[in-house]
């Protein structure tokens, strides 16, 4: 840029000199002797009204005028210094004139612009000056070749001038070559000066031998072809003028075309960005937890199904899946709440995360499951080792929202290798090991080939056990109660009881706990119940002078649920029986899993005027703050420490406290297992007012409970003298007993 203004300063420098130069020569050698009327007329003309009549040279900002022609005829008639002058004024003129118009005009390119016109009159005068004689005595003496030849001279050194200098001063500015621009702007400009020169030398014969008519012809031609050539002009400046509209729409269509390709080039780079970003998440979301953000169960099978392969290519390689599962977790959502549940969960992920080593896994499977995948296993014991670990980590307790919260977990092993083929079998053998571990109360288990025979056992017991309840299969047994104090009947408690077709009786133990696992305890309770009730009915009608109660056990599994006490109550008005005669029992640690929801429940039961009895009191939680809020009638003491009191065992004690505690809270005592003399004989010095138990009888069928009414005395001589009463002494020598 500083180059190219360097230049045209240079150029200025040579071209306004030789101007000034011109114009001084001409002021100078002026010749005052030939200013006529004609000549004060010619150059008002040429000044000021010649440059209306101008022609602008296609695709250039060079105009020529009918200046060209009127600074030729002066420069015939009356000489260069006339020319010169003429010249110089028309250009300061019509450069003013095009600045008044409002086309922007610096002034050095007013300065060139006169420099230029003064330069090229002075170098044609001198050039027919130099090549031939006077101008004037040319066109007066000489022949009409000879005068056409000069004005060839004249328009050819015009032209060469002019054209030259644009040339130079446009190829400057632009950055073309002289050539270039010489040759695309300037030469179709030739026409035009050899044009004015022959109307120049018309106008001059025309004034010399005053011939009007032929001056008037000469005027007429000229002014045709003036006319013609600026229609011509303006057709091709029309014509390009529309060319270049087309060509400019043709860009801009081009460039809006252009810009909506990079549009769209970029809207589909972003759509493509999003798209493989999305992809990635929905790759992530598919392949991993979405609350602790460990693999899942997809990517866990993933792994376990490349370790299968790795195995079957190298016998020898070992490796070991751990499924583990939080113990009472469902306790802390149910009384944390369901958020502090999910922050227990991330917090025992980030846990086990730490515990692994480099390229082992740990995966959430659901809830509370987790999966742990141990590779190049040498032996069990390094993985009987990271499960211990893995024991004390979770035990720790965690902090969640200013609270601790304990928790433990139960892990199946499954040591995996070529033994097997899908990852179904090795997760499947893993979680029964898990459920093992559970059940055994052990943090964990190896799995063995047994486990899956009790598993596929317990899978059919299940199966059996849904067809049972549609077969009808399962009845209600009938477990007399005795009041220890008139050794007299005192009610029933209904128990369920299945024969199998082909195995016969199943033991409760056995078929109970698939119930309470299966949800199907539910339905079956609630037709033991409404048996149990029905038959309550009939002995009432028959026996109306005997009181006797009827006991029916709930499962936990019916706290869960919110319409039991609709259920019960649907009951009562289905049987008609009288609510104070139907005794429900619930296990202490169904009672103290949601102690705040079961206190509700139970109140809700007890408005409905039935009685409530906690069974197996003191396997449980026995927890005495929550006992006396209870709406409990009925303390029931476990087996386990009636069978022990003659052993001399400190079960006596507790026995002999859980008494005193029913008697404290307003509550009676049921002692069930009794087997013996002497257990009954203890239970009745500690005041125990109701036992059942198979010193008094086995649960039995309807048909054989119905023959117990009609030996009402059957129970009183078990013990001799029981109507006699117990003397002082031998209380003592019982409590002497307890007390051992």
């Amino acid at each position: 840029m500083k180059n190219k203004e360097k230049f045209i300063n240079l150029y200025l420098t040579v071209i306004v000199p030789l101007g000034i130069i011109a114009l001084l020569w001409a002021i100078d050698y002026f010749p005052l002797e030939k200013v006529n009327i004609e000549l004060i007329g010619l150059s008002i003309i040429t000044i000021f009204f010649s440059s209306y009549l101008r022609i602008q040279l296609p695709r250039t900002k060079i105009h020529l005028t009918v200046s060209d022609s009127l600074i030729i005829i002066s420069l015939l008639l009356y000489g260069g210094q006339v020319a010169v002058l003429l010249a110089s004024l028309e250009s300061l003129f019509t450069t003013l004139n095009l600045r008044r118009k409002g086309i922007k005009i610096k002034n050095r390119t007013i300065v060139l612009n006169i420099s230029v016109a003064a330069f090229s009159a002075f170098v044609t005068a001198a050039t027919v000056n130099v090549i031939f004689s006077s101008p004037l005595e040319a066109v007066l003496s000489e022949t009409n070749s000879e005068f056409i030849k000069i004005l060839l001279v004249m328009a050819g050194t015009q032209f060469v001038v002019n054209s030259v200098c644009a040339a130079i001063y446009i190829a400057l500015k632009s950055g073309k070559s002289i050539w270039q621009v010489w040759n695309d702007y300037c030469l179709n400009a030739l026409v035009i000066y050899i044009a004015g020169a022959l109307f120049a030398g018309a106008s001059v014969n025309a004034f010399s031998s005053i011939n009007l008519f032929m001056f008037a012809a000469v005027s007429g031609v000229s002014a045709l072809i003036y006319i013609t050539y600026k229609r011509y002009v303006d057709d091709v400046k029309s014509t390009a003028a529309l060319a270049g509209h087309a060509e400019r729409e043709r860009a801009e269509q081009a460039e809006r075309h252009i810009a909506e390709l990079r549009h769209h080039i970029t809207e589909q780079e972003r759509i493509s960005d999003a798209l493989r970003e999305s992809k990635d998440l929905f790759r992530h979301a598919a392949f991993h937890d979405r609350l602790t953000d460990l693999p899942n169960r997809n990517q866990f099978m993933e792994t376990i199904k490349f370790l299968l392969k790795e195995s079957r290519k190298k016998p020898k390689y070992k490796f070991a899946v751990l499924f583990l599962d939080l113990d009472r977790f469902k306790t802390v959502n149910d009384s944390l709440g369901h958020s502090t549940g999910d922050k227990l969960i991330k917090k025992v992920a980030e846990r086990l995360a730490a515990c692994v080593a480099e390229g082992d896994q740990v995966a959430r499977f659901s809830g509370d499951e987790f999966a742990v995948v141990i590779k190049d296993v040498n032996n069990a014991d390094d993985v009987l080792n990271f499960a211990e670990l893995i024991k004390h980590k979770v035990a720790a307790p965690f902090i969640i929202e200013g609270r601790k919260i304990f928790t433990s977990v139960s892990i199946g092993i499954a040591l995996g290798g070529s033994s097997y083929t899908e990852v179904e079998e090795i997760l499947r053998d893993a979680d029964i090991a898990m459920y093992h571990a559970k059940e055994s109360g052990k943090h964990y288990v190896i799995f063995d080939k047994t486990m899956h025979t009790r598993a596929v056992k317990r899978m059919q017991l299940e199966t059996d056990l849904r067809l049972a309840i549609e077969r009808r299969e399962l009845s209600v047994y009938y477990q007399p109660i005795i009041d220890l104090n008139t050794m007299r009947l005192a009610g029933f408690e209904a128990l369920m009881r299945w024969k199998h077709p082909q195995r016969g009786f199943i033991p409760p133990g056995e078929f109970i706990p698939v119930c309470e696992d299966t949800g199907l305890i539910v339905p079956v309770t609630l037709w033991i119940l409404r048996e149990a009730c029905r038959q309550h009915v009939r002995w009432a009608k028959k026996n109306p002078d005997m009181p006797l109660m009827i006991s029916v056990n709930l499962s936990g599994k019916h706290f869960i649920h919110n319409d039991l006490v609709a259920q019960i109550s649907d009951v009562l008005a289905e049987t008609k029986i009288n609510p104070a005669n139907l005794k429900l029992e619930l296990t202490e640690s169904a009672v103290m899993e949601n102690a705040e929801r079961v206190i509700l429940m139970l109140r809700d039961l007890k408005s409905l005027g039935v009685q409530l009895s906690i069974d197996d009191f003191g396997t449980g939680y026995s927890s005495l703050s929550y006992l006396h809020r209870f709406p409990i009638d009925t303390l029931k003491v476990d087996r386990s420490f009636v069978s022990e009191m003659e052993s001399g065992s400190e079960n006596g004690e507790i026995v002999r406290t859980i008494v005193s505690l029913a008697k404290t809270l307003n509550m009676n005592v049921v002692a069930e297992g009794i087997e013996t003399i002497h257990q009954l004989h203890q239970l009745q010095i500690l005041d125990c007012e109701y036992g059942q138990g198979f010193l008094f009888s086995r649960p039995v069928p309807l048909a054989e409970a119905e023959l117990l009414f009609e030996d009402k005395a059957r129970w009183q001589n078990i013990i001799p003298n029981q109507n006699a009463g117990t003397s002082t002494r031998e209380r003592e020598l019982a409590d002497l007993s307890l007390a051992n």
